[in-house]
């Protein structure tokens, strides 16, 4: 009897949860608004591209993916989705919202990613974000944002992503980012901001990756980044006025990672970069950059990668990348270079990657060496034409035989063409020019050393021009000597000697001394005197007596405006005066008479 009535105990359970089990799947599929598509086994409701005005009501409360992308929603009220706990994943992109209420997601407690992109969203009230206790990712990129308040983010403490790209933000506050203690990635669009938000940054003590894009100020200042002492990614892009990095504008990083793309630096920024030992990659393209400056990134000792695509290099001087023992990628495609010397490596045996593609490349000796690495190179299937050679004209020269490129890779040794001795005498003050042209494949450079062996400047009173001549101004009796011109190309070197010899002015001589473009009045201590210019001293006493004139002149107009602005004026005046008195006397008697005199006078 009794194990009836638990056979018939269990029999009525098990078809109460059937029957709760059929009605539980109905109402499902009957709680799946119209516009709606549900999918019971993924928990997804798809309501995109429905023209939908509003958030649709009655949804499943158990699905966990819900798409309301490209519909027509503007706003989002107060607890809009509090009978959706489950919800993981919330779609709004590519609708209209304008403006979303205070708490307008509180109920989505579970909620993990959360998009809102493309929409017209202007300002993000404080609370908007509360009751997201889970929330990992933020896309709020593609709106018209154009500040950040205090304490935006602040109900987001377990947010670890977060896009801001393509707004119209024009300030940050100091607290705006205050809360978001896990945050690892932020990307930011500061195309309208006056300065880097630096005090805001501070805030987010757990960042590693930062990208900030459309920076809109000419120079990246000092301490930009304080405080963040995780960060190891920095990417800085498409900032056409960023024309300068400040020396420690990147003071207190320990980069892994540093990007600074499509902007306008002429440069690279040697001083900057010297502190980031731990830095792997480094990525300069799309600047105008025109060299790469010998012995400058010798601090960058864990260099792995380097990219300067896009740019203006002119030149990769020698030890160009002397310390960088890592390096094993180098991408400096769709630049002006003519050449890549073996000597600007530290080691090519690490070089396994090399883009120099898009380059005027001048075919001679100083590739050869790349030729010969073909096997231990990645050229990224591109192929290397030269621009100037007979020979390799719009050829591939990395699909020759070895035997023709070492008759084809070839230099022609320098030479100067006028070896004529050259020495010169003359006097002290001359200008004096040495020439020296030389010829050679590939061209050669021309330098020249003063009789101490050492580089002439390329500035001051000796110098050499841009045709490789010496010029010596004013000269002096110091300057002689032996000077030497060197040419060199990558075949090797050829000199010129030139002998200089200066007289000095004699000791004894009194008479005035003319220099080439300078004259030298002597005797002004001494004895002698100045000559008599009579025609110097009328042209002086002229200019002093017109500006005398003009400087009363200016005085007496002035006077004469100022009175008649001056309430009732008097244009007459009576004065008068008592004259010395007259004496009359005779012998016996004297006498005096006072006489008073008047007289008027016009006032002007």
């Amino acid at each position: 009897m009794f194990e009836r009535i638990a056979i018939h105990g269990w029999l009525c359970w098990a078809l109460y949860l059937l029957a709760a089990g059929v009605t539980l799947t109905s109402e499902s599929h009957r709680l799946c608004p119209q516009p709606c598509r549900c999918n019971t086994m993924l928990l997804e409701a798809n309501c995109s591209d429905r023209q939908l005005n509003t958030v649709p009501d009655s949804l499943p409360q158990n699905i966990k993916l819900l798409n309301l992308t490209r519909n027509k929603i503007k706003t989002l009220v107060q607890q809009q989705f509090k009978a959706l706990p489950q919800l993981l994943h919330l779609d709004l992109s590519d609708n209209e919202l304008v403006f979303i209420e205070v708490e307008a997601f509180l109920g989505l407690q579970n909620l993990i990613n959360l998009r809102l992109t493309h929409n017209h969203i202007k300002i993000i009230p404080v609370g908007a974000f509360a009751g997201m206790p889970k929330l990992k990712s933020l896309d709020i990129s593609d709106n018209e944002i154009l500040l950040f308040l205090d304490f935006t983010f602040c109900d987001l403490p377990a947010l670890q992503y977060l896009t801001a790209v393509d707004n119209d933000i024009v300030f940050i506050s100091h607290q705006a980012l205050t809360g978001l203690t896990s945050l690892e990635e932020l990307h930011l669009d500061g195309c309208n901001l006056t300065a880097v938000p630096t005090q805001a940054l501070t805030q987010l003590s757990r960042l590693r990756s930062f990208h900030f894009y459309r920076l809109g100020i000419a120079t990246l200042p000092n301490y930009s980044f304080r405080n963040l002492d995780y960060l190891k990614e920095l990417v800085i892009s498409h900032c056409p006025w960023l024309k300068m990095i400040s020396g420690n504008s990147l003071f207190g990083l320990n980069l892994t990672s540093l990007t600074i793309t499509h902007s306008n630096l002429s440069a690279v920024p040697y001083i900057p970069l010297q502190h980031l030992v731990y830095l792997v990659f480094l990525d300069f393209s799309f600047n105008p950059i025109t060299y790469i400056h010998g012995n400058k990134l010798g601090g960058l000792l864990r260099l792995q990668e380097l990219r300067l695509v896009g740019g203006s290099l002119l030149c990769i001087e020698t030890g160009a990348f002397r310390g960088l023992s890592y390096l094993r990628l180098l991408n400096v495609s769709g630049n002006l270079l003519t050449t890549m010397e073996i000597g600007a490596f530290q080691s090519v045996d690490t070089l396994r990657t090399l883009g120099l593609d898009n380059n005027p490349l001048e075919c001679d000796c100083r590739l050869l060496w790349l030729a010969r690495r073909r096997p231990n190179l990645d050229f990224g299937g591109n192929s290397l034409t030269c621009a100037t050679s007979v020979h390799f004209h719009g050829l591939n020269f990395l699909d020759l035989e070895e035997d023709e490129l070492s008759g084809l890779l070839t230099c022609r040794h320098p030479r100067i063409l006028n070896r004529k001795s050259q020495e010169t005498r003359v006097d002290q003050g001359h200008t004096v020019m040495f020439y020296c042209t030389a010829e050679g494949d590939p061209a050669p450079s021309v330098t020249w050393l003063n009789p101490q062996l050492k580089p002439v400047s390329p500035t001051g009173r000796i110098w050499v021009l841009s045709n490789g001549s010496l010029e010596i101004r004013y000269a002096q009796p110091q300057d002689s000597g032996t000077y030497l011109c060197v040419a060199s190309n990558a075949a090797g070197n050829t000199s010129l000697p030139v002998s200089l010899h200066v007289q000095a002015f004699p000791k004894s001589s009194r008479n005035p001394s003319r220099l080439k473009g300078w004259f030298v009045p002597q005797g002004i201590n001494g004895n002698q005197q100045l000559p008599f210019d009579f025609k110097t001293l009328l042209v002086a006493a002229t200019i002093g007596f017109i500006s005398f004139f003009s400087s009363v002149s200016v005085c007496f107009i002035f006077m004469f405006f100022w009175s008649k602005s001056k309430g009732q004026i008097k244009h007459t005046a009576t004065i008068a005066y008592v004259p010395r008195s007259t004496m009359t006397s005779g012998k016996g008697g004297s006498g005096n008479h006072t006489e008073t005199s008047r007289f008027t006078m016009k006032l002007i």
